[in-house]
């Protein structure tokens, strides 16, 4: 069984940066598509970047510019680097396989908290 783990949240200012971390418990990365989601209060989880094994990058609309992700396969963690903070850009983030058809088990999440 498959075991995600993130972390890294924590609570910023407007502007502020946080650098997440997933990491699993075998070596899946390095053979699918990982991607990092978010879900606010009272919101469906929403997938916010992605990165192919291939390293190709895809985010959404608002978080292009912001964040990126990237991925060190020797040490089965992806990263999302959170920079120029929003509040709303608070959220629980989690990491998962967005092409598989059945999802690996979700994490925890790791909470960010931005304050205006």
């Amino acid at each position: 069984q498959v075991q995600l783990v993130e972390s890294g949240g924590g609570l910023v200012q407007f502007g502020g940066s946080l650098r997440l971390s997933c990491s699993a418990s075998r070596d899946i990365f390095s053979i699918y598509t990982v991607g990092w989601y978010r879900q606010a209060p009272g919101k469906q989880r929403e997938l916010v970047a992605s990165i192919s094994t291939r390293g190709h990058t895809v985010y959404a609309e608002s978080v292009e510019g912001r964040f990126t992700i990237s991925r060190d396969d020797a040490k089965n963690t992806v990263y999302l680097q959170l920079n120029g903070l929003k509040p709303e850009d608070t959220a629980v983030y989690f990491c998962n396989a967005p092409e598989r058809v059945e999802p690996w088990p979700w994490g925890q999440g790791t909470q960010v908290t931005v304050s205006s």
